[in-house]
């Protein structure tokens, strides 16, 4: 399923290009920001390049919109997890019995 194109604001594509340069790898960051990771790796190419430009939109995207995106995609992988175990948990016990 596709994800709805989103425009990011300059501001918020340098701040996610500044974390993988601190270090962070750039899956886990495009996780954390609740985004496709090759939409980050774009970016880096572009950045690189020295091509890196804001989207269409105006608004800026402030701390806490960042901070429910990290949220929102951290519950999602938290529900993942949990629906994994479930399934495991209900194999083992059906082969234990």
């Amino acid at each position: 399923m596709k994800r709805p194109r989103t425009d990011y604001t300059l501001e918020f594509k340098q701040e996610a290009v500044r974390l993988v340069r601190a270090g962070q790898r750039p899956a886990d960051v495009a996780a954390s920001l609740g985004m496709a990771g090759q939409t980050l790796n774009n970016w880096l190419k572009a950045e690189a390049a020295g091509r890196l430009s804001g989207g269409g939109t105006l608004r800026p995207v402030s701390v806490e919109q960042m901070e429910i995106s990290r949220l929102k995609a951290e519950l999602a992988r938290t529900r993942m997890e949990r629906d994994i175990l479930k399934k495991a948990t209900a194999y083992f016990a059906k082969e234990s019995s």
